[in-house]
């Protein structure tokens, strides 16, 4: 009786079968981790556009904080959180679920010899693949956020419902729902290739270098302690790559800016402010939510008997 061997599946690899279950997990994990983490670092957030937009204004984030409240009142550096929660909880969906499922598709297309050669290829491939559609999930809730933050106090609605009223009603003008979607590819493809791959890496040279033993062997807290730093790292690395495009998306709301093409913008704005204004700012937030991102991804995965992401 002859055995036939089945095909390398990358999806059967793991420990875990890749199954539709898996990747639904994946994607409700991605959910907790970019919706909660944004929502709570809106404070930032809002000074971090508000520099981008108004830099002689608003000079640093201790100032900005200082600036914002003493002429919007307290609540106001918490502006836009509704819209952030709901659209980075879509984007997540996307980001997180649909990097594992072209993870494993890609590895399928190169075989197994490949994906293992080419491992730093297909993480590049699945997670610009995944943030493609992730940004098509955020992006109209990206523009209200931006509007929400950045307008002048009493020329545009803070609440949620009248915000994105307003909006639609003025879509010839905002560009509503997906005017900003190009610009918010150029920030957000760059920055997710780069979370996803050096994530991965960190990842990997931790487990190869630093923690030798088989992954298995830690504690569950070791190895979320090595998700944290791992992300944290990337996110670092990601805020440089990512912050030039930022910078766009957000002045694309500045009234003097309607109706100006992003060349137009970013020719008047330059290479060194759309590069720099904010940067400090956005390191810090982006370093501190892509480590606690990685890590509420862990633990919800761990959590579901799922294990944690990479390894050697």
């Amino acid at each position: 009786m002859s055995i036939i061997n089945k095909p390398w599946d990358a999806r059967y690899a793991g420990a875990v079968p890749h199954d539709s279950s898996y990747y639904a997990k994946c994607m409700l994990g991605g959910v907790l981790a970019c919706g909660l983490t944004h929502a709570a670092i809106t404070p930032m957030d809002v000074t971090k556009c508000n520099m981008q937009v108004n830099p002689a204004k608003y000079k640093g984030l201790a100032s900005g904080f200082r600036t914002i409240i003493a002429e919007e009142g307290a609540s106001a550096i918490w502006k836009g959180w509704a819209p952030t929660l709901i659209g980075y909880s879509a984007q997540g969906a996307f980001k997180y679920g649909l990097y594992e499922y072209f993870k494993d598709t890609y590895s399928n297309l190169l075989g197994k010899e490949n994906a293992e050669k080419y491992k730093g290829l297909v993480w590049c491939a699945g997670s610009a693949s995944a943030e493609f559609f992730a940004d098509i999930a955020l992006c109209p809730m990206e523009m209200v956020k931006v509007k929400v933050q950045t307008s002048v106090p009493g020329t545009f609605p803070t609440a949620f419902g009248p915000a994105l009223a307003t909006m639609r009603a003025d879509s010839a003008v905002t560009r509503f729902p997906f005017g900003s979607l190009t610009p918010l590819w150029s920030r957000q493809i760059p920055y997710t290739v780069a979370k996803f791959f050096f994530f991965e890496k960190a990842v990997q040279f931790f487990y190869s270098n630093i923690f030798t033993a088989p992954k298995e062997t830690y504690s569950k807290s070791t190895q979320l302690g090595i998700t944290f730093a791992s992300g944290y790292s990337a996110g670092i690395i990601c805020a440089i790559v990512s912050h030039p495009a930022d910078s766009l998306v957000s002045l694309m709301s500045k009234p003097a800016n309607k109706g100006k093409g992003l060349g137009q913008i970013a020719s008047e704005t330059g290479l060194v402010n759309l590069a720099t204004k904010g940067l400090g700012t956005r390191v810090l937030m982006i370093g501190t939510l892509t480590g606690l991102q990685w890590w509420i991804y862990d633990t919800f995965k761990t959590v579901m008997g799922m294990g944690t992401s990479g390894g050697k």
